[in-house]
């Protein structure tokens, strides 16, 4: 999987450096055997040292399906699909509780093209944009993802159904057009990019910021390219691969505030409020609210639920702590919260996937959206890995 991929070079390397230091310690001053002599504890030492990497590297190794975030995405997207874009009372009124996969109402004029468990515009061009990473080989080509989204959208016909934002389908036109990706201005600050960043997020070590912030934004750039929009697609990734690197998620939260800042900062574009203060104020809600109800009713009023960046993706991380990373209770939390359900709902289980690996969907669960959608995420976990650790090395 990605995880045992990405970690195989360290592994090796651990194993070597520290195999050395115990040989020579192995090899010291005690029992003399056939002209050697042996120190015994060392032996001990080097025993136990060795066990141990052997456990670290068995539970590296076997590890299943860690790797398959864009297959946690879809929960959430699938969940959230029914209610998408309906007001939080709406749902409440037609639903009454969401927990199980549903097909799109036909009331629903985002929902209705969708049925029981099948994943939507979310998840399609995360898919499009894996799609032009692995053709590139884990090179970040803008024109072929835009392309590649285009292509998705005259498949679904998705011109003429309510799947697109405004700011995607100005854009989209304009490469159906001809037009390159770096004449296009892009500068609306819907979810856009956020919503189909999860490939990246497996691509891209988070090791130096501004890299990573060039990198998302480039990756973007097809359909979005202000500040806030970036800025959100930017916390999306960032948490990803940091969950793959194994950070904690108190560590990663605590963080994103900071890169937020960072990212919508490094090139202003627009006079967007700040991300970082309304990713503050949506944690600080849900750490002080009185049971989930109360923390998603106040998430929905006072941060936003909607499509725009400066709401859903403070939202969506907003969910998974609320959620404490299941991303189970985070897709049906994020389904039943109004708004922008299915979006919100694919970058949060997302992030609960990086952190817990595919095999914490709920069983049932994870054959139904299998058997609905029948695809093979592993393909492309398996080479997004391959392209991490090249970028690693």
């Amino acid at each position: 999987g990605l995880i045992t991929l990405c970690c195989q070079g360290f592994g090796s390397l651990l194993g070597y450096r520290l195999g050395g230091v115990m040989m020579e310690k192995m090899f010291a001053y005690q029992e003399p055997v056939n002209g050697l002599t042996f120190n015994w504890s060392g032996m001990w030492t080097f025993g136990a040292v060795m066990i141990a990497i052997i456990a670290v590297l068995f539970m590296i190794f076997f590890r299943e399906s860690d790797n398959e975030i864009t297959a946690i995405k879809a929960l959430g997207d699938a969940m959230g699909m029914p209610s998408e874009l309906w007001p939080r009372s709406r749902v409440k009124a037609h639903f009454g509780w969401i927990d199980r996969f549903l097909p799109g109402p036909k009331e629903n004029n985002a929902a209705c093209y969708f049925n029981r468990a099948e994943f939507t515009d979310d998840t399609s061009m995360a898919l499009c944009l894996a799609d032009a990473l692995l053709e590139r080989e884990g090179k970040i080509d803008p024109d072929l993802i835009g392309r590649n989204i285009l292509d998705w959208a005259l498949r679904f016909d998705a011109f003429n159904k309510n799947v697109l934002g405004p700011t995607s389908k100005i854009a989209l036109n304009a490469i159906r057009d001809g037009k390159p990706v770096a004449e296009l201005e892009n500068n609306g600050v819907t979810n856009g990019a956020a919503m189909r960043v999860s490939p990246l997020g497996c691509l891209l070590p988070a090791r130096d910021v501004d890299s990573f912030i060039d990198d998302v934004a480039l990756a973007s750039s097809p359909t979005h390219k202000s500040d806030l929009a970036v800025a959100g697609a930017v916390v999306i990734a960032w948490a990803i691969s940091r969950a793959i690197d194994g950070e904690s998620w108190s560590a990663i939260v605590d963080s994103l505030p900071s890169i937020a800042r960072h990212a919508q900062q490094k090139r202003i574009t627009t006079f967007s409020a700040s991300l970082a203060a309304r990713l503050e104020i949506a944690l600080k809600i849900v750490r002080n609210a009185d049971g989930t109800e109360s923390a998603s009713e106040q998430l929905y009023q006072v941060v936003g639920a909607g499509t725009s960046t400066i709401e859903s993706v403070p939202c969506a991380i907003a969910l998974v702590e609320l959620a404490q990373t299941d991303p189970n209770r985070c897709a049906v939390l994020c389904a039943n919260l109004g708004g922008d359900t299915d979006t919100i709902g694919a970058m949060a289980t997302a992030i609960c996937g990086a952190l817990h690996g595919v095999n914490a969907i709920d069983p049932a669960l994870k054959a139904e959206l299998d058997a609905v959608n029948q695809l093979d995420f592993n393909r492309y976990a398996t080479a997004l890995a391959k392209y991490r650790q090249q970028r690693e090395a």
